[in-house]
């Protein structure tokens, strides 16, 4: 797990680029693992992190540990100068949260850590390496006695400040380690769907499905990381008409209080009138040996209106064209009645007037 995190002040035009490599890297941080030196914005500043090979074990990919409620926990990490001049790093720990693109992240150096930043103490604030060399930088995790049980998630980083450019531009290169506590105690995994909401987008093809959107909120209620398989199903009335959404990608794994906001787009719908959708969320947690559990599902439903409107449109104008023929019928018929009716009136008149002949 690492971060690259930068921080810009005032940027120019001309650093377009510059800022948008900055993001790319920081897209990068946290991923749980090491995959690479991080690599300052000038290109001479290289160092890499990894966790320390003690009684926890070898190349971990991340510090976990399981503490009960006041107790401490001893570790370390190795910080290597791949570069070619002396390093001098800031060293502090913060804590974690997930950002909007579902990675995890820590908090800056000038933000308040109430959790695994605030437990986590280095040995030191700051260490100086030497180009080609490597340092171990021992840590203490003191857990306070009122920590609330289940999972708490942070991270010790290394920090390299640069300082303002000509333009303006402040870059700050950071390089961590997630940190993982699960504090013992009453485990209470627990997760809600919230806020469920569904739309129909309807089809120009009278005879044809549509599509819909259904949209909800996954939210973290209980003490422990959960991550989950989810599925959402839309029907018409009674049940009939029914239509999957096909796989969902998982969400990212969520701290403790965390939310997530879901949409799924749901093709092929039958517009039955009143369609309902239900969001089924099957959540996983993972205990400290790394096996995942699965829960017994969360369900949320919501009804939403699908209603057909071209081929109520079509309907509308086959049954005016309907109407529209009978009326004109009736209208012809009763014409051609007046019609006949005048010449039979006709014909007897003219008969009785040749009957009675003409008077004098």
């Amino acid at each position: 797990m690492h971060t690259a995190a930068p921080v810009r002040r005032r940027p120019g035009h001309r650093h377009l680029l510059r800022t948008v490599l900055l993001a790319l890297l920081t897209a990068l941080a946290l991923t749980g693992t090491v995959t690479g030196p991080a690599r300052a914005a000038d290109g001479d500043v290289t160092w890499t992190v990894r966790t320390a090979s003690n009684g926890y074990g070898d190349d971990r990919s991340s510090f976990s540990h399981h503490v009960n409620p006041g107790g401490t926990v001893e570790d370390a990490m190795v910080v290597a100068n791949r570069g070619r001049s002396e390093l001098t790093l800031a060293v502090y720990a913060a804590d974690g949260y997930t950002t909007g693109k579902g990675q995890l992240d820590l908090l800056t150096r000038d933000e308040k850590s109430t959790g695994v930043g605030a437990w986590v103490r280095p040995a030191k604030k700051t260490v100086r390496i030497a180009p080609g060399r490597t340092a171990e930088i021992p840590f203490t995790v003191e857990v306070p006695d009122d920590a609330t049980p289940g999972d708490h998630v942070g991270g010790i980083l290394t920090s390299l400040r640069q300082s303002e450019d000509a333009e303006g531009i402040a870059v700050d290169r950071r390089l961590g380690i997630r940190v993982k506590l699960r504090v013992s105690g009453a485990l209470k995994p627990t997760l809600a769907v919230e806020d469920p909401h569904v739309d129909y987008h309807g089809t120009a093809d009278p005879f044809g499905q549509g599509d819909a959107t259904v949209t909800y909120t996954l939210h973290n209620t209980g003490n422990a990381m959960l991550s989950g398989a989810q599925d959402v199903t839309l029907s018409g009335p009674f049940g009939v008409l029914s239509t999957d959404a096909g796989k969902i990608p998982a969400p990212p794994e969520l701290l403790p209080g965390e939310k997530w906001e879901v949409t799924v787009e749901v093709h092929g719908v039958t517009p039955a009138f009143r369609l309902t959708a239900e969001a089924t969320v099957t959540p996983a947690v993972t205990d400290a040996a790394g096996s995942t559990t699965t829960l017994k599902p969360v369900h949320a439903t919501t009804g939403g209106w699908a209603v057909p409107w071209a081929l109520l449109l079509l309907v509308l104008l086959v049954l005016a064209a309907a109407v529209s023929a009978i009326l004109l019928t009736r209208r012809n018929r009763a014409r051609r009645r007046r019609r006949e009716d005048a010449r039979v009136n006709e014909a007897v008149e003219a008969a009785l007037r040749d009957r009675v002949g003409p008077r004098d």
